[in-house]
This record gives C-alpha cells, sequence and structure tokens, in this order.
C-alpha cells in the first residue's frame, strides 16, 4: 500500500505515525552528534523545519519514531536531553516591538512546557535564564534548536531602519548562546539567509556553517537516488530526463550525485498528476526578495554564468545586498562550478533548473515593465 504524501507537514512524529512517506535523513543527525555549534542555510520549503524537528525527536529520545531508520541503531537512546525550540517560520512581526514580544512568547513558551517560570524580563535574560534552569532542573546540558532565525529581518527588509532594529535585537538574543557555553550540549541554526558573523552572530565565533559544505549538500532535499527508492511506485512510467530538466540541480557544493530536487516540486508534482508546472516557485518565493528587486531596481546580470567571489558570500547584511547573492541565497541561483578571479575562491553559479529559469527571468520582466 503507498503510503501518503507528506505535502506541507514539518513534524517527523506526524509523519511517521501518519503512514506518510519519510526519506530518511536521520545519518545527518549521527553525523553532527559529535559537534556543537551549526548553522545550515537553505531556500523556503527545502525541508529545514522538518530536519530540525527530527533532531528534537532525537534528543528527546523518541526512539519509537526512528523505527527502521538509520538512527534508531546508531544514536544512544539512554540519554535525554532538554531541548528549548525556537521556530520564527510562523506569523510576521512588522514592527521590532512585535518581534520582541514574539520572542518573550516563545521563550515562555519553552519554559512552560517544562514546568519552568522565569523571572527575567529582558530576551537575553529570560534566554541565558531558561537555559540555566533547564540545565538545573535535568542535570543535562541544553539542546538549542533555532528554525528561520533570518524571519523577522527579512519580513521588514524593504525597510532599512526596522530591518536594522531586527538585526540588533537578534544579535543581543543569539549572544546568549555564547555566554551560556557551558551548560549546552547541542546547537542548530537554520535559516535562508547567510548575514555576516560580524552583523549577527559575532558572538558565535565557533559556529560551524555547514550551508557548503559537501558533507552535508544533500541533508535538506531529494536526490534522484532518493527519489528511485523511496517514490519509485508513486513515479512509475514518469519521463525522467524531463523531470530533471524541470526540478533536479540544486547544488550546494556537492557531487553530482549530491544534486537536489526541492520537496516541494516532487511531492505536489506527484499530488497533481503529474503537471509539470511552477511549484516551488509558486509556494517557495519569499516577498522580501521581490521588494527588494522592486525598490532598489538591481541591474540583473547574465544569470547563466554569474560569478561571484567567496568573499562576497561573507558580507550579506541589511545594507549591503549583493543581487546575486540573494538569489543564490534564496534558492534562484545554484553553484555550476568552483573558480578563481585572481587569489579568491569563487563560484560560478547558474539557474538551478527550467522551472526557475523561465519563472525567474518571467517575474523578472514583469517587475521591468511596472
Amino acid at each position: 500500500m503507498k503510503k501518503n504524501l507528506p505535502i506541507g507537514l514539518s513534524s517527523l512524529t506526524e509523519i511517521i505515525n501518519g503512514n506518510y512517506v519519510y526519506v530518511d535523513k536521520t545519518k545527518f543527525v549521527h553525523q553532527l552528534s559529535n559537534g556543537k555549534y551549526y548553522f545550515l542555510s537553505r531556500p523556503r520549503r527545502f525541508g529545514k523545519s522538518l530536519f530540525l524537528d527530527t533532531l528534537k525527536q532525537a534528543f528527546l529520545g523518541n526512539k519509537q519514531v526512528f523505527s527502521g531508520l538509520f538512527l534508531e541503531n546508531n544514536w544512544d537512546w539512554s540519554v535525554v536531553y532538554p531541548v528549548i525550540h525556537i521556530n520564527f517560520a510562523e506569523g510576521e512581526a512588522k514592527t521590532a516591538d512585535a518581534a520582541a514580544m514574539k520572542i518573550i512568547d516563545l521563550l515562555d513558551l519553552n519554559a512552560k512546557h517544562y514546568g519552568v517560570v522565569l523571572q527575567s524580563t529582558s530576551r537575553s535574560s529570560k534566554f541565558r535564564e531558561l537555559i540555566m534552569a533547564l540545565a538545573e532542573k535535568f542535570s543535562r546540558n541544553v539542546v538549542v534548536l533555532i528554525d528561520e532565525y533570518d524571519k523577522p529581518i527579512l519580513d521588514s527588509i524593504e525597510n532599512l531602519e526596522i530591518a536594522t532594529q531586527m538585526r540588533d535585537m537578534l544579535k543581543d538574543l543569539y549572544s546568549t548562546i555564547k555566554a551560556c557555553d557551558q551548560y549546552l550540549k547541542f546547537v542548530f541554526i537554520t535559516g535562508v539567509s547567510k548575514f555576516s558573523k560580524v552583523s549577527l552572530f559575532s558572538g558565535l565565533n565557533n559556529l560551524n556553517d555547514i550551508s557548503l559544505d559537501a558533507k552535508y549538500a544533500d541533508i535538506c532535499g531529494y536526490t534522484q537516488a532518493e527519489l528511485l527508492k523511496y517514490f519509485a511506485t508513486y513515479l512509475d512510467g514518469v519521463d525522467w530526463a524531463k523531470l530533471k530538466l524541470w526540478y533536479n540541480g540544486y547544488n550546494f557544493m556537492g557531487s553530482d550525485i549530491q544534486k537536489v530536487y526541492a520537496p516541494a516540486d516532487i511531492l505536489l508534482f506527484i499530488d497533481k498528476g503529474y503537471q509539470f508546472r511552477n511549484y516551488w516557485f509558486e509556494t517557495g518565493t519569499p516577498a522580501f526578495l521581490v521588494k527588494l528587486v522592486e525598490k532598489n531596481q538591481y541591474y540583473i546580470p547574465n544569470l547563466e554564468s554569474a560569478i561571484i567571489t567567496e568573499s562576497d558570500l561573507l558580507v550579506f547584511d541589511v545594507d549591503n545586498m549583493p543581487v546575486c547573492t540573494l538569489l543564490f541565497q534564496t534558492g534562484y541561483l545554484t553553484i555550476k562550478k568552483t573558480t578563481t578571479i585572481g587569489t579568491q575562491w569563487a563560484y560560478e553559479l547558474t539557474y538551478p533548473n527550467l522551472e526557475v529559469k523561465s519563472s525567474l527571468n518571467h517575474s523578472l520582466a514583469v517587475i521591468g515593465t511596472t
């Protein structure tokens, strides 16, 4: 019997218990357990939230949901850790005050879950108190998982003043993590954009950025091998060459076999009866991208062979967003190959697939006529 398609689901427990297809990414949980501080940047609708929840269930010791998966026999299930899960993905904060209240609500929600009463009122102090209180209550170091860490900034990116306020507020919050090092077991932060460490993560100088690490190139998204393994019965008779042309091609510095499809494309393609449409583009396009292109009237170079230096990926900030960096981080460009400019490493970028090429060019043409 075919399993259900996990369209829009980001809860591992719901997927497993509801008999949905789950592409086993738990080998990466095992790999990551050897380190402590991690950061992962991926475009929207790529499965970041599901992977974060997979980490959460592992550290909570929920062995039953990993039955038959790689991690079942590759994890110490005898140890359970308290987990602080901060998810900025839901909702939108239009002002810095609204974002500040949301942060406080998220921290209080985590505290309530564990039966902890917090006395602090400021965001950073409340975060620090929560970490220390959980470490003391459970006699275990704490796991911190932050999803869409940059969303409060990106939601207001067209307003430089508000975006800067959001950035400074989040920088203060995230600096707490470094100050609480002795109480922490593991930290994993995800987002769409990769703001420079100077602007947002200055205190976390030991944060391991795995966004362009070949070992984790396919940590999110579906590889060709995974499609054949988990979706073969759904894709029987499909035109594989056309499917790859339309949807495959996202490359995060891995090998050819690590190129991935956006999960939204594959799940909706199957659900809609093999119709080749712009599923990821229609559901994953962040509003801030359109706003920035419209506001700044970016010069759009030849995106078939755009070249960006490695250093350009490190200067991304609210008042300095090179267009190629922006398009790469949001998933509209991907790495074709590495190269050099003088003594600097650089990346030759291109469209990942036909869906993105046709959709992006159409959207840019529409913007250019308005």
